[in-house]
């Protein structure tokens, strides 16, 4: 489902020269349906920035990004936006939405986005914010109010609440009680089950022992100075 081989990405500092910093060289990496696969390294490794790429969000500056068979890499921007909506998700740390959408429009709109009955999304959405215990009394308000946790949790129902192919899972469990962690990782059980391939980073190293099927260093991709 995902397939990445020789990937490379530096960054241009315009500030400063227009020094140009590789951040990785060499990488690789391979998931299968059903499969989760965690993301490690020391802070500053690459991880994010490989998960920015598999998303279409960084450009590479060389090799391939397959993702159900779209080179994410070359692809053009109206691809991309295909695959987003119909099989790459992405859950990140932080919630970005439209201000004065509701909480339940929100986490619908993943649905909405491929058709789906506008009352089965909201159906789906209802049973996703029960689930991680975000108070009924907040579906109808603008998550952009609600506290980092809750917008977390929100941010979560979203990503699942469409069964997307491919996922990618940046710091799920993070900052979560243990009720809703609990929550997190069964959802992220439900989502292999059904086939989904997954990458992730978890620095909860529980959560990663748990819902991980093995791990990939970054480290090994670090460009080593000339």
């Amino acid at each position: 489902m995902i397939e990445i081989r020789d990937l490379e990405k530096s960054f241009t500092l315009h500030n400063q020269g227009s020094a140009v910093i590789p951040v990785m060289a060499g990488g690789e990496l391979s998931v299968a349906a059903g499969e989760c696969v965690a993301l490690i390294g020391a802070s500053g490794a690459g991880k994010s920035t490989m998960m920015r790429m598999i998303y279409g969000n960084y450009l590479a500056q060389g090799g391939s990004i397959l993702v159900n068979g779209v080179d994410v890499a070359k692809a053009e921007p109206r691809e991309i936006l295909e695959l987003r909506r119909e099989v790459l998700g992405y859950v990140s740390q932080f919630l970005r939405v439209v201000p004065r959408v509701s909480t339940l429009d929100v986490v619908a709109e993943p649905l909405l986005n491929v058709g789906s009955d506008m009352e089965q999304a909201r159906d789906r959405a209802r049973a996703l914010l029960k689930r991680l215990n975000i108070p009924e009394r907040l579906w109808g308000l603008s998550p952009t109010t609600f506290s980092g946790g809750e917008q977390q949790r929100v941010n979560i129902a979203r990503g699942f609440a469409y069964d997307y192919p491919a996922l990618l899972l940046d710091e799920p469990t993070a900052s979560l009680d243990a009720t809703n962690r609990e929550v997190v990782l069964s959802l992220i059980e439900e989502a292999k089950a059904r086939g989904a391939a997954i990458v992730g980073i978890f620095h909860d190293e529980a959560a990663r022992n748990r819902v991980c099927d093995r791990e990939v260093d970054v480290t090994e991709f670090t460009p080593r100075a000339a």
